[in-house]
């Protein structure tokens, strides 16, 4: 199967290398894409800068895959991925305790796939994920955040054979003018559902980390689905 990828960046990249890259990203080292040229656009431009979005082809049969939301999958095991990646905040003991837990229960052998799909966590996805561990909101929560401001998948190439199939086939120009706005609506669009909806809303029943943690729940267990 031949998936068409965008990546947004201020520059043209004919070649994407393996190898290269941050390492604190979402889900390590990796080349970042995503199936929609727009979200494409968005990431590609700066407040003071254009962008573009590289378009690519890549033969996805043959490829070992891990989408994180997959039904094996629940919201801890991307959020475990994240832990073990990105910079997170841990200003309290719980915090500590749950990072620390959900790596030991819910970790993802990540780097033995040739892709990755799951959520982006731009900096309002960031903080729900932040807000979780420290017990300010609950699992429901923060499955529901994850879809405000309609933020998709990245399609993330993690293995030299992932890079060798992928094929460059041109970009689009993103105008600052027109784009920054849009990635800024986004976010803040994102951010105002949040705390309007969903951050004040506790429901009977809702499972938080303390209590995920005292009982010792495990990804089968079918309060997480």
């Amino acid at each position: 199967m031949i998936k068409k990828l965008y990546h947004g960046s201020s520059n043209i990249i004919e070649k994407p290398l393996f190898g290269y890259g941050k390492t604190y990203n979402d889900y390590g080292l990796g080349f970042y894409c995503t199936d929609i040229l727009d979200m494409a656009k968005e990431w590609g431009v700066g407040k003071d800068h254009d962008g573009y979005a590289n378009c690519y082809e890549i033969e996805c049969d043959g490829l070992k895959i891990l989408d994180l939301n997959a039904p094996k999958y629940c919201i801890l095991h991307w959020l475990t991925v994240l832990l073990q990646n990105r910079e997170f905040d841990v200003p309290s003991a719980l915090a500590l305790e749950a990072k620390e837990y959900l790596i030991a229960n819910f970790s993802v052998d990540y780097n033995s796939f040739d892709v990755i799909i799951g959520y982006r966590a731009d900096d309002s996805y960031f903080s729900f994920a932040q807000d979780f561990i420290n017990g300010t909101i609950s699992y429901r929560q923060l499955n529901n955040a994850m879809h405000l401001g309609k933020l998709g998948q990245q399609f993330v190439l993690k293995s030299q054979k992932a890079f060798d199939r992928i094929k460059y086939i041109g970009f689009e120009t993103a105008k600052n003018s027109e784009w920054y706005e849009k990635k800024m609506l986004r976010d803040k669009t994102a951010r105002r559902e949040y705390f309007n909806i969903e951050r004040n809303r506790r429901q009977r029943g809702d499972l938080y980390i303390t209590q995920i943690i005292d009982e010792e729940m495990k990804s089968d267990d079918p309060r997480l689905r």
